[in-house]
């Protein structure tokens, strides 16, 4: 739970064609914002939910009576990009959602009814936009699963093809199945690294089943990019934990006590910490034994490009 300020939200679009909604990620305030809240007017979205990362902006009240079918939810309280997602998640209704943000240009009606039934003809987990710097060029959107001196490693391309797999979406810009990203539990709240929260959940995603596919149908370029910060820490951890350690035994995932000591001496913890750590990760395993499908190993061999 999240400390939270909710405003607006209480006229429903009249216009609404899509059965997609929007969650904008807003990183500041400026003067900026009554073009891009017309411009996503202009798409006919089921639902617009803004998220103002920057609790100081004053603007809020103001957009909220100028746009009274967005929503705006302001956290009172430090958190994180995937966090916000959740909870934003849980307030709109379409099958389909859309993450955005505002340090993208964002143009008038850029999709419209047969556009988005293309995109999602497939239904899988995520579709993710092409995706330019400033100046249009093409930046770092296909991740691969590989192994590097017998670890796994992520492999980055430039390559962009339309329905090419990927791991992830770095920036957390991407086209969402809501229902699947429910079922997958969203972002883990306890990853506080934007990195490794969403290879987190991209990874997930795919053990349990789902696809991650990139789109040259939807394009968006950056006004300003992001800078990711992929240092390894305890986040990295709690990530590999999650989705590194299992095997797959009669259709079933299970984490042999073996496993442990390799974990314990690459894990920077203490003795008691890392066996709390192992132990919380075979319990959860042993929760969701029913949606894994597949473990690491078989994912790096099986990987479709």
């Amino acid at each position: 739970q999240i400390n939270r300020t909710v405003i607006g939200g209480r006229i429903e679009n009249k216009n609404a064609s899509l059965n997609i909604s929007v969650i904008l990620l807003n990183n500041s305030g400026g003067h900026l914002k009554d073009a891009l809240f017309e411009n996503l007017m202009e798409c006919n979205f089921r639902s617009i939910v803004s998220v103002e990362l920057d609790s100081n902006n004053f603007s809020v009240e103001d957009l909220a009576k100028k746009y009274p079918s967005v929503k705006f939810i302001v956290p009172l309280e430090k958190t994180t990009d995937g966090e916000m997602i959740n909870l934003a998640m849980a307030e709109v209704e379409a099958d389909y959602v859309l993450v955005l943000r505002n340090s993208l240009d964002i143009h008038p009606g850029f999709i419209h009814q047969n556009l988005a039934e293309r995109i999602l003809k497939d239904d899988v987990f995520c579709v993710i936009p092409r995706l330019t710097d400033s100046n249009k060029n093409s930046i770092i959107e296909q991740f691969i699963p590989t192994v590097e001196k017998k670890h796994f490693a992520v492999k980055e391309s430039f390559v962009v093809n339309d329905g090419l797999n990927t791991l992830f979406s770095a920036d957390n810009i991407a086209l969402y199945n809501r229902k699947k990203f429910i079922q997958l539990g969203g972002f883990d709240y306890a990853i506080k690294s934007k990195y490794w929260q969403n290879l987190d959940l991209g990874l997930r995603s795919w053990l349990w089943g789902e696809e991650t596919k990139l789109t040259t149908l939807l394009q968006f370029s950056y006004i300003q990019e992001p800078i990711f910060d992929k240092t390894i820490n305890l986040d990295y951890l709690r990530f590999f934990l999650k989705n590194g350690i299992h095997k797959i035994k009669n259709d079933e995932p299970y984490i042999s006590n073996f496993a442990f000591p390799k974990f314990f001496l690459n894990s920077s913890c203490g003795y008691l910490e890392a066996k709390r750590q192992f132990k919380a990760t075979k319990n959860w395993v042993k929760q969701n034994k029913y949606k894994i499908k597949m473990d690491l190993e078989s994912l790096i061999v099986n990987w479709k490009k």
